[in-house]
Parts: C-alpha cells; sequence; structure tokens
C-alpha cells in the first residue's frame, strides 16, 4: 500500500470525507441530506426478492448512507465510465452491525452480506465463449437487460478467516472479494483500500475493460436472515 497523505491520514483518524484533487468522487454521500434522495444512484433489484431499504442518514458526524435488508435483496447503482487504469485504486468506508447466520460465501444458500461493493465492467458479451454466449442470449429472452458479465463484489463476508477470491455461487461472472470476515470490527467505522486492476487480473486472469457502474447493497433473501449496515464516500484514484 503506498504512504498516505498527510491530509488524507487526518481524515482517516477523524472520520471525515474528503476527497484529493484528481480523485474520481463515485459517491459523495457526505455532501447529501439526512432524509433526502440519494441523487446519481438507482435501485438495483434482483429479479423477484424483496427490495432492501436504503435512506441518508447521519452518523458518526456525517451524512451516510444505512443499508437495511430482511429476508431481501437489492441494492443502489451509479452508471459511469470509467477507465480503470487511470484510476485503479478504489477507497471507501462502511460499517456492518452485524453478520448473518447462514451465511457463506460458497453456497446459493448462504449468498448474503451485510455489506457488498460491485464493481461492473464494460465487457463485450462477443467474447464470451460459445457456452456463455448462449447463457448470455437466454437471459436476454427472459427479460434480463441489464447483466454483468465481469464484475467483482468486495464483501463482508459472514465467516470469519475468508480472504481467498472465490466464483460467485450462482455465476462465475461475478467474482466475490472478501474485503472483511466475520465480527471482527462490526459496529465501527472501517476504510477500506483495494486496487481493482490487480484483484480483476487474479479474479479473471485478464487486463480489465472499462468500469461501468459501482453498486452497493446490503442482502439476506437467500438465508432469510437480516442485516444493517452503513456506506460513506467512495472515490478511485491513481496509484
Amino acid at each position: 500500500m503506498a504512504p498516505l497523505r498527510p491530509l488524507t491520514l487526518a481524515v482517516l483518524v477523524l472520520g471525515l470525507s474528503a476527497f484529493a484533487p484528481g480523485d474520481y468522487v463515485v459517491a459523495s454521500f457526505s455532501n447529501m441530506s439526512p432524509g433526502g434522495t440519494i441523487n446519481g444512484w438507482e435501485m438495483m433489484s434482483l429479479g423477484d426478492a424483496p427490495r432492501s431499504a436504503y435512506a441518508l442518514v447521519r452518523d458518526g458526524g456525517t451524512t451516510v448512507v444505512r443499508g437495511r435488508a430482511d429476508g431481501s435483496a437489492s441494492g443502489l447503482v451509479r452508471r459511469i465510465d470509467l477507465d480503470a487504469n487511470q484510476f485503479p485504486i478504489l477507497t471507501w468506508r462502511w460499517k456492518a452491525e452485524n453478520v448473518i447466520s447462514g451465511g457463506n460465501i460458497r453456497r446459493r444458500g448462504g449468498d448474503d452480506y451485510p455489506a457488498r461493493i460491485y464493481i461492473t465492467f464494460d465487457y463485450d458479451p462477443g467474447d464470451l465463449s460459445f457456452g456463455d454466449r448462449v447463457k448470455y442470449r437466454a437471459l436476454r429472452a427472459l427479460g434480463y437487460d441489464d447483466i454483468p458479465v465481469r464484475a467483482l463484489s468486495y464483501v463482508w463476508a459472514n465467516r470469519s478467516g475468508e480472504t481467498e477470491i472465490v466464483p460467485n455461487a450462482f455465476t462465475d461472472w461475478v467474482q466475490m472479494v472478501p474485503v472483511r470476515s466475520g465480527s471482527a470490527g462490526l459496529g465501527q467505522w472501517q476504510t477500506e483500500r483495494r486496487d481493482v486492476v490487480r484483484d480483476y487480473r487474479a479474479a479473471f486472469g485478464e487486463d480489465p475493460p472499462p468500469i461501468s457502474g459501482v453498486a452497493i447493497m446490503t442482502d439476506a433473501d437467500n438465508t432469510g436472515g437480516a442485516a444493517t449496515a452503513y456506506f460513506g464516500d467512495i472515490h478511485m484514484t491513481t496509484r
């Protein structure tokens, strides 16, 4: 990890949010009003699952997004067009109140997380294998218009000790990247930093196409559980 600039260090110590010149600001929730509209973000539904609830609230002296799931699954997504090689470092703050009993990163029935951040990529479906192209066309025929065929899902995993990048239990088009795991650090704001380009190469074995979107999500539909998490500002920087 590169050394932190003095201003950045002060920001992390004080628990505030700031952006350095040249940062690409993905989410500036701290500049929004509690109870107001989450401007620039749209609902991302998952099939017929009930929707999780998202709201701007005051926490830790600043405005953040609170996500609550109760047997539900949906997220908020911001569409962007960004060269991952120009801005490879993803930085964000989050806080989870609990992990989900029965959550298991390797099982479909356990594919729930108190907090996720998705990075989707503008991958050409024509570059898919023959079998995956058939699957893609079938999904489009069923009405799934917005299908990410390459995505990283940064998660707060439920079981302690999860560190390995693994395919999503439903599709290897999404690769799961545990950033936190288990109950350590629950109830406290955590600041994270990931190299998206390196993670993409590790997950998919190739260089990434442009980033097409960023999403936040709290979900508990597969386990029927419940979770609450908070999301702070999100930005991407150079190395």
